[in-house]
C-alpha cells in the first residue's frame, strides 16, 4: 500500500486513502435527500441511472474492488486588501485559479496508469480503472471519509482535521482488491456540538446538520440554477455573484488551513476573484471569455455571471449605479434585464422609479414585465 501512497504524493495530491468499493453509508438518506427536491433543478443527481451507480459501482465499472481517494489543497491564500471593497462582487476561492478538472484528471489518470501496470503484472492479468473529479456518479465524500481523509461536517463538506475543507476530491476505481486502511475509517473526529456553519448561512440552505437544501444554497442558485433567481432569496446572497464560502470561512477547522502548494489555484488578477460588479453587469461575451476561460467559473456562462452580477449591486444598494443599471434595461438578454429590475426596485430613488415606468412600457417579454412591475410597485409603496 506504501507505493500507493507514495505516487499519489509525488503527482501532488497531499492525502491519500484507500477503500473497498463496497456501498457506502449514507445511501439512505442520499435517497431521502433526493425524495425531498433539496437537488433542485440538477436533475442528473436524481436520474435512476445515476442512482444506481452511486449504490452499486459495479455498474461503472464491472468487477471494482478497490477506490482510491485523493485530495489536494486548493487554498489560495489572502487576497491583497485593494482587491476588496463594498463595489465588488464575491467568487469562491475554489474558482480564483484554473479549473481543476483540467489540472487534477491528468494526475489521477498518470495515478491509475501507474497502478494498472504496478499491480496488474503482480496480479498476472490487465487491471481496469475509472476516474472521476466531482463529475461521476460516485459519492466521493463518503468514500474519502471512508478512505481516512477526513469527515464529513455539519456543513456537508469533507473536513480534514489538521488541513480544514478546502480539498479537491478525486477517485481511481479498480477491479483489483488493494486492501484499505481500515484502522483509518474509524475515528472520533467530529464537529461536535459546534453550529457555526448553521448559523451563519445566510439562506438557511443548511436546513439540519450534515443535511443541504441545495434550493436555498447560494452556490445553487449561482452557478446551477438556470433561470430566475427566486425573489425571497435575492435580498439575502449579499455580493456573492459564484458559489459561496461562508459555511466553510466560519468552520474551526479552518485554522489548520495552508496555503496550497499549487501556484495555478490563486486568483491572477482581481477580476479573478474580486470583479467590480458593473464590469461584470455590463460585460459581453469577448471579456467574459478574456476574464474566464479556463476557470471552474467559465461554465456559468456570460448570462447567469451577469444576473448574479444584478443582485449583488441591487444588494449594494449603491444609487451611484442606477444610471448602468437603468442603460442594461434595454439589454437584449430578459435574464439580466428581469434581475437588473429588481435591483432598481431595491436600490429605489425617483431616476430608478421612472427608468423602470419607462422600460415598461417598451417591454414585451411576460417574465421581464412581471419584474419591473412588482418592482414599481413596491417603490410606489415605499413612496406611499
Amino acid at each position: 500500500m506504501d507505493y500507493v501512497y507514495a505516487q499519489a504524493r509525488a503527482l501532488g495530491f497531499e492525502v491519500v486513502g484507500v477503500t473497498p468499493a463496497r456501498p457506502v453509508p449514507g445511501l439512505a438518506a442520499y435517497r431521502t435527500w433526493l425524495m425531498r427536491g433539496y437537488h433542485g433543478e440538477m436533475g442528473y443527481l436524481a436520474r435512476p441511472d445515476r442512482v444506481e451507480r452511486r449504490v452499486n459501482p459495479d455498474r461503472i465499472l464491472p468487477g471494482v474492488q478497490s477506490v482510491v481517494c485523493v485530495g489536494l489543497n486548493f487554498y489560495p491564500g489572502p487576497l491583497p486588501e485593494d482587491w476588496e471593497g463594498s463595489d465588488r462582487g464575491l467568487i469562491s476561492n475554489y474558482a480564483w485559479g484554473e479549473d481543476y478538472h483540467a489540472l487534477m484528471i491528468p494526475r489521477l489518470e498518470e495515478l491509475a496508469a501507474f497502478l494498472e501496470e504496478r499491480v496488474g503484472a503482480a496480479a498476472g492479468r490487465r487491471v481496469r480503472s475509472r476516474v472521476y473529479v466531482d463529475t461521476g456518479p460516485v459519492l466521493e465524500r463518503a468514500y474519502a471519509a471512508r478512505a481516512g481523509l477526513g469527515f464529513i461536517g455539519k456543513n456537508t463538506c469533507l473536513i480534514h482535521p489538521r488541513r480544514g475543507s478546502w480539498l479537491f476530491l478525486g477517485e481511481i476505481l479498480l477491479d483489483v482488491d488493494l486492501g484499505g486502511d481500515t484502522a483509518r475509517e474509524r475515528g472520533s473526529t467530529s464537529c461536535g456540538t459546534c453550529r457555526r456553519c448553521l448559523e451563519a448561512c445566510p439562506t438557511g440552505a443548511l436546513v439540519a446538520p450534515y443535511l443541504l437544501d441545495a434550493r436555498r444554497c447560494i452556490s445553487y442558485l449561482t452557478i446551477e440554477l438556470q433561470g430566475s433567481i427566486p425573489r425571497h432569496l435575492r435580498p439575502l446572497m449579499g455580493r456573492w455573484i459564484y458559489g459561496c464560502d461562508i459555511c466553510q470561512i466560519v468552520c474551526p477547522w479552518q485554522r489548520f488551513s495552508r496555503l496550497a502548494a499549487e501556484t495555478s489555484f490563486r486568483a491572477g488578477g482581481p477580476e479573478r476573484a474580486r470583479p467590480v460588479l458593473l464590469d461584470v453587469l455590463t460585460m459581453g461575451e469577448e471579456r467574459f471569455r478574456q476574464w474566464y476561460e479556463g476557470t471552474a467559473l467559465f461554465r456559468t456562462g456570460c448570462s447567469r455571471l451577469r444576473r448574479n452580477a444584478a443582485v449583488a449591486v441591487g444588494n449594494g444598494g449603491d444609487e451611484r449605479a442606477t444610471p448602468t443599471l437603468l442603460k442594461v434595461l434595454s439589454d437584449a438578454d430578459p435574464l439580466v434585464r428581469g434581475h437588473v429590475a429588481w435591483a432598481l426596485g431595491r436600490i429605489g430613488g425617483d431616476e430608478a422609479r421612472q427608468g423602470l415606468r419607462d422600460a415598461l412600457r417598451r417591454e414585451t417579454d411576460p417574465g421581464v414585465r412581471s419584474e419591473i412591475q412588482m418592482a414599481v410597485d413596491e417603490l410606489e409603496g415605499h413612496r406611499g
